[in-house]
Formats: C-alpha cells, sequence, structure tokens
C-alpha cells in the first residue's frame, strides 16, 4: 500500500459538472431500479467522481469498464462526474449519489455535518500530485511576503496546506486575502490565466495545474510530498452513503473489487491508462486531455487502494490551526472490512483499519 499524510483537494476537478452516464447492465430494466433503498429487485449504483488525473482510478475504472464487469449483470452502474467536493457532498446528502471519489476535505466536512453519520470511507485511491508553483524569481518562503498566491478554493485542502505551511514559516496570512502572504481562491482554469498574466505570483494546487503552471514558466517551490512521512498524503479517497452501505453491503464490495482492480490496471499499464483518461475526458468535455500532460504529471502521483487516514486526521489538524474548521472526532468514518477482504482474498498486504 502506500503514502501517509493528507490532502485532496476539493476543487481539483477541471470540469463542469456533467449529467449522468449509464455504464451498467441490470437483470431488469424499467424505472423499478432500487438504489439506496433494500428490497429484492435490481439494484442501480450512482458514482461520483472527477474527470481528472488525481482520479485516475475512477476515470478508467469507468473507461475500461471495470466497475460494471465487477458489479455483475445484477446492478445497474450509473456516473455522474462533479467539478467540486462540495457538490458531490450535497448530492450524498439529498440521496442523488451513492458513493464518490472525493478529496480528504469535502469527506471530512460531509462526516462532521452528518456529525458521522453520512459517509464511510471504504478505500484509497491515490496520493500525491501537489505543489506549489511560483514565479522564476522567487526561491525561498520569504521572498512570498507581499506577494498573491492562488489555491483552489477557501478552506480546501490545498488552500489549508498553504496557510499551515506558512503559518510553520512564520508567514501570516487571513480568510478575507490579508496577512504576510496574500490567498486568493480562484477556479483552477483561471489560476492558469492570471499566473500567465501576472496577476498572481503563484499558486499551491493539484495536477494536471502543476504541470500546467511549469509549462507556462512556473517553478515548483514546495512539492508537498516533501512535508508528508514517507512522501504520502491522501489526494483521493472512495466513500460511500452509509445508507447505501447498509442496505447493499455486497453491492460495495464488489465497488471494492472494482476500485482494486482499477488501481491494478493503472499501476501496470500505465500507458494505456493515460490513454484511456485522456479518451474520457474528451468525451465528456469534447476536448481530450493533451497526453504529454498526463505523462508530465504522472510520476508526482501514487495510486493506492490505502486511504493513509492518518494524513486525513493531520490535514483535519492543520486546519483547525489555522481556523479554518474546528475540531471533530473521526471515530467511525472508515470502514475498510470489505478493502481488506477483497485485498486478502487475492494475497495482497491488508490495510490497517484506523
Amino acid at each position: 500500500m502506500r503514502r501517509l499524510p493528507w490532502r485532496r483537494s476539493v476543487s481539483l476537478a477541471t470540469l463542469a459538472v456533467v449529467g449522468a452516464a449509464t455504464l451498467g447492465t441490470a437483470a431488469a430494466c424499467g424505472d423499478d431500479s432500487e438504489s439506496a433503498g433494500g428490497g429484492s429487485g435490481p439494484v442501480t449504483l450512482r458514482l461520483g467522481y472527477f474527470p481528472n488525473i488525481t482520479h485516475a482510478p475512477a476515470v478508467v475504472g469507468v473507461e475500461k469498464g471495470i466497475f460494471a464487469e465487477k458489479l455483475g449483470t445484477g446492478v445497474t452502474l450509473e456516473t455522474k462526474t462533479f467539478n467540486a467536493g462540495p457538490a458531490a457532498i450535497e448530492a450524498i446528502f439529498s440521496g442523488a449519489l451513492d458513493a464518490t471519489y472525493i478529496g480528504p476535505n469535502p469527506t471530512v466536512n460531509a462526516f462532521s455535518k452528518s456529525k458521522g453519520e453520512a459517509v464511510r470511507v471504504v478505500s484509497g485511491a491515490a496520493s500525491g500530485g501537489v505543489a506549489l508553483v511560483v514565479k522564476p524569481g522567487i526561491t525561498s518562503v520569504e521572498h512570498l511576503r507581499g506577494r498573491k498566491i492562488a489555491t483552489p478554493q477557501l478552506g480546501n485542502t490545498q488552500d489549508v496546506a498553504i496557510r499551515h505551511w506558512l503559518k510553520e514559516k512564520g508567514l501570516t496570512t487571513t480568510k478575507e486575502g490579508g496577512g504576510d502572504v496574500k490567498i486568493i481562491p480562484q477556479e483552477n482554469a483561471q489560476t492558469v490565466e492570471t499566473f500567465g498574466s501576472g496577476a498572481i505570483d503563484g499558486a499551491w494546487v493539484p495536477e494536471p495545474f502543476v504541470s500546467r503552471l511549469v509549462n507556462a514558466g512556473g517553478k515548483v517551490l514546495v512539492d508537498e510530498r516533501d512535508l508528508w512521512p514517507d512522501g504520502k498524503f491522501v489526494i483521493t479517497n472512495l466513500i460511500v452513503s452509509t445508507k447505501f452501505l447498509k442496505a447493499h453491503p455486497d453491492v460495495v464490495k464488489k465497488l471494492v473489487e472494482g476500485q482494486v482492480a482499477a488501481n491494478e490496471f493503472v499501476n501496470g499499464k500505465p500507458d494505456e491508462a493515460q490513454q484511456a483518461i485522456s479518451d474520457h475526458i474528451g468525451k465528456i468535455s469534447g476536448k481530450p486531455l493533451d497526453l504529454k500532460l498526463i505523462k508530465q504529471a504522472w510520476p508526482t502521483l501514487e495510486f493506492t487502494n490505502d486511504p493513509i487516514a492518518s494524513s486525513l486526521k493531520t490535514g483535519l489538524d492543520h486546519a483547525v490551526a489555522v481556523g479554518l474548521t474546528q475540531p471533530v472526532s473521526l471515530d467511525g468514518l472508515y470502514d475498510l472490512t470489505y478493502l481488506n477482504e477483497v485485498l486478502k482474498g487475492q494475497g495482497k498486504a491488508e490495510v490497517v483499519q484506523p
């Protein structure tokens, strides 16, 4: 398994919300398919994800039909793509979504807001892929004083990361964009433009935007992997609605089987996986993601089934330290029962249950 500490990024996604695409088969058709409710009829699993590199296992699992195969003919798979964590969590809360790939910060928010009732983490997906990219003239943290640095969203995973890192270095920030370093939350796509125009001096962002900013003349000042034990921190994990988990544990296990199989494909056939990501994003957006960009970003990411729970907890501690959230108990957030059953059945090392 792998990596340790934290961060996912809420605004990792690069694309707008897209309509559901049905990608499974069902034992019966019609509108009597069941979702979160119990019963003996066919089951529909509604799965969310972001169409980008940090969600590679999800993208590849959908594009290559891995999830549909593992779920089998008794389950209809419907997929929905999102461009931000809060939208996916709202879909979980409203009952419109049963499971989703998502980052650590919205995972914590969903668990906290529902008082520990709404969601469970059932698997990891990815680690790494985040960095602070700055103008070439900035060579130290002191050079950031008075500068404008972008993050994807106020209070999101990367936003918390840079604020905590700056605090440790003795530099202040405020929610309003004041302090020693001016933090400016903005959409990742906009950040590429503002960096190129000189309106900002850098950005703490996930891939593929790290690579895009580097290609636009920036340089990496901080690779976030260097801030975590063994260079490992969660960027994406897989959560399920507790309601769906209780009603359809067998389906959740099959979904986890799909996640493990997708990660095996991503790690074992990287070239084919990268092409699948480019193709899939092209189907959704009308423009395939540049394959060269995917290959450039790929080495900064690690695709692992381990949700690296310790990193999520540390990330929460960081958010509390910079005043962006309140302390909350994470007891009960993780249910790795099915993940470990799948791993054990394949002769692989199990993940320690938090």
